[in-house]
């Protein structure tokens, strides 16, 4: 955030909820009674636990050999008969099956039987004729203990058993179906079609923005969803609020009207009437729409973090601050058009990525970035601060639910290289189609060990509007995975595990959700491959777009590293990655929260990282063959005492930093902000530092001291000069 958010620390405060918005969507409990059915597990619970026997036949040969996985060691027991071998299963528990694997001594006549006390036995299978070998024998009893009771021998020596197994019955869900031509997404998914009232429409639009106004850390969270066609509308975005076509391209939906954000909520100074202020306006987005602006009017965008304009065709001009006064402090156009003109006026950093800029730009204050962009202005540094990269190397476009037929699916585009302009003004786009039918949808409230049965069963994930409260770790483990969030569904972990795990595999696509950290500590609350990953994903790899991540305000949430990224090649199309500067539960040592970004994987390609106010490191890059096109951060507001921000010997952590090991990084258009106003005293020695080599090499760099509140010695590695009260911002063209 900006020097301007810092100083206006404006509580959120929701409005009451609206009585009536509408006609209302059926509610349907997140999981059915009937989605669980009990059914006879594979684990062996019997493996390791404790085992003894009447007899034994030696020393080599006791109890528990027979439950030790070990299909070479044996129990065997005295040459006589009665014999028995029990195991403790350490609860009640329901058992289902007994495996029995015989030696050549086998039972003719025995009985399994259960207990709760290993002295009152109740037999759930008996036999005369035993035939010895391996044996499954699937049996009905409750009970804590589990006992072969053998009453007579196949021959003349004990009774023996290379193996003993026991299966338990466990509740294993039944996954729902998704039926695709009429999804359950939820109360807080509102589908429009040509055919419904415009009035209607217009009233819910206009209550839903009431009461998302200042909403700024509320659980309430929608999406708006348009079916291919066109309507009058006026759309003011709000925060935890989406709003989509359902075409496969943006011109199948066209709004006359406005898709809008203002700067309205937020007071500047002490004065209520002085608004403007852009600088809090985060956790939105509009996609895959066409918006036809009325003759005369202009289109307003004003937004800082977390607010993609993703796949838009803009027939108008647009500003992208309040246009005449105040500030905006960051955001995003990527797959977008807009015909008329856009102008930055105040905004601070933006990157416009893969986009047409049919009608020019103008406008730039610290860091304005275009990477594969038509119309965008050419290559200056500073003053006007433009970074222009003629191409992105390698990208995917976001996956997005859409209508085909009356059936809903969900498009996931192709890779692209080397790519310029939209993915979709020249045509279909290439990409694949996935029918909802694949897709498990997860609402609030539903176990985490159903999604996870589902992902099991090979399903992909739809995460409906809401906060997700997470007891386990959402973990997916199949190549080519869609993790898709509609109206910005947050993952909260409540048991200090990761939020949702990604394996080392091909393909995975997370989008459109925000993690937030809860009270209870997490080591990582996002993972991308599992640590020493190796793996090759060149031709397949996993990619991130509009994943969030925050570690406080909503909460006193805890973190250790919020975003891991282990696979190779992974692609992060635009995450905004924040420890709490405001909000709830924020102070220096309340919202703890070491580092941001940590990549560990090689070749790893990021298009709009913002990542801010962590207690060390920003980021960190530990991996070789790195490309980060776009980099805003601000460093913590905090830190009570230089004595507090500290690396060893050094002051502060700089916020980007590449490991000593690393030989190949390359950067563009990378900014670092510092506003110490917890203790104007503190000083960072360098905003980035990495190794000093001709393979590490950062273009267009800015550190900034907001109104000179704070100082950064140096914009890289010693090199720069330094920003403070008297040098607010420091430029470098290149380094090295």
């Amino acid at each position: 955030m900006s020097l301007s958010r810092s100083r206006l620390l404006a509580s959120a405060t929701a409005l009451g909820v609206v009585a009536v918005l509408g006609p209302a969507l059926s509610v349907s409990p997140a999981v059915s009674a009937s989605a669980w059915a009990a059914e006879c597990g594979t684990t062996n619970a019997a493996l390791n636990r404790p085992a003894t026997a009447s007899s034994t036949e030696n020393a080599g040969t006791p109890a528990t050999a027979a439950v030790d996985g070990n299909t070479g060691t044996r129990w065997s027991s005295a040459f006589s008969d009665p014999q028995w071998i029990q195991v403790d299963l350490g609860s009640s528990q329901q058992v289902c099956r007994v495996n029995l694997n015989w030696e050549t001594a086998y039972s003719r006549a025995f009985q399994v039987q259960v207990s709760s006390d290993a002295s009152t036995w109740t037999t759930v299978y008996s036999t005369t004729t035993g035939t010895g070998g391996i044996q499954n024998l699937d049996v009905t009893g409750t009970g804590r203990y589990v006992r072969v009771y053998g009453t007579a021998r196949a021959t003349q020596w004990g009774h023996s058993l290379w193996e003993f197994g026991i299966n338990t019955t466990t509740d294993t869900p039944t996954i729902p179906p998704t039926d695709p031509r009429n999804p359950d997404f939820g109360p807080n998914v509102l589908v429009y079609g040509p055919e419904s009232s415009q009035t209607d429409m217009q009233n819910r639009l206009n209550a839903i923005s009431t009461q998302m106004k200042t909403n700024q850390f509320g659980p309430e969270r929608y999406a708006v969803l348009f079916k291919p066609g066109s309507y009058n509308a006026d759309v003011n975005l709000r925060f935890y609020t989406q709003v989509a076509g359902l075409g496969l391209r943006p011109d199948d939906v066209n709004l006359n009207g406005h898709v809008r954000v203002e700067a309205d909520w937020l007071q500047q100074g002490d004065n209520p009437n002085n608004l403007g202020n852009a600088t809090q306006n985060f956790w939105r987005g509009a996609e895959n729409l066409s918006v036809t602006v009325p003759a005369g009017q202009v289109e307003r965008w004003a937004v800082s973090q977390a607010a993609a304009y993703r796949r838009m065709h803009l027939r108008g001009q647009v500003q992208l601050w309040n246009g005449g006064d105040g500030w905006a402090s960051g955001g995003l156009i990527v797959d977008s058009r807009i015909d008329g003109y856009t102008e930055s006026g105040s905004q601070q950093q933006f990157l416009t990525r893969n986009s047409n800029l049919a009608g020019g730009w103008g406008g730039s204050v610290w860091n304005m970035v275009f990477v594969g962009t038509q119309g965008a202005p050419p290559q200056h540094f500073p003053n006007p601060s433009h970074t222009t990269v003629d191409t992105s190397p390698v990208v995917r476009e976001k996956p997005f639910l859409y209508l085909s037929n009356g059936e809903y699916r969900v498009f996931v585009p192709a890779l692209r290289q080397n790519a310029r302009g939209t993915s979709w003004e020249s045509g279909t786009p290439a990409g694949t189609s996935i029918s909802l039918a694949d897709f498990f949808i997860v609402k609030p409230g539903t176990p985490v060990s159903l999604t996870n049965a589902a992902l099991a069963a090979g399903k992909h994930l739809l995460l409906t509007p809401g906060v997700h409260k997470l007891s386990d770790t959402i973990t997916v483990t199949r190549p080519d995975t869609v993790v898709l969030g509609l109206g910005l569904a947050t993952l909260t972990p409540e048991t200090g595990k990761a939020a949702l795990s990604v394996s080392d595999v091909d393909g995975v696509k997370l989008a459109g959700f925000l993690v937030d950290a809860g009270l209870t500590n997490s080591p990582v609350l996002l993972q991308v491959g599992t640590p020493g990953s190796t793996a090759n994903h060149a031709a397949n790899p996993t990619s991130l777009h509009d994943v969030y991540l925050r570690v406080g305000g909503s909460q006193a949430g805890k973190a250790t590293v919020s975003l891991q990224v282990n696979s190779n090649n992974t692609i992060v199309d635009h995450t905004w990655v924040w420890r709490a500067d405001h909000g709830a539960g924020v102070g220096w040592t309340v919202n703890t929260a070491q580092n941001g970004v940590v990549v560990n994987g090689n070749d790893v390609t990021a298009y709009g990282l913002f990542v801010e106010h962590y207690q060390q490191h920003n980021v960190v890059w530990n991996g070789n063959g790195g490309r980060t096109y776009f980099f805003q951060n601000e460093l913590p507001y905090d830190p009570p005492n230089q004595a507090a921000w500290m690396n060893g010997s050094s002051p502060g952590w700089a916020a980007y930093k590449v490991a000593p090991s690393v030989t190949t990084h390359e950067a563009w258009g990378v900014g670092v902000y510092c506003f110490n106003n917890a203790n104007p005293s503190v000083v960072t020695a360098n905003g980035f530092e990495v190794p000093q080599t001709s393979g590490v090499r950062f273009h267009d760099l800015v550190t900034v001291s907001l109104g000179g509140v704070g100082t950064i010695n140096n914009v890289i590695n010693n090199v720069g000069g330094v920003a403070n009260t008297a040098n607010q911002v420091r430029y470098l063209v290149s380094y090295p």
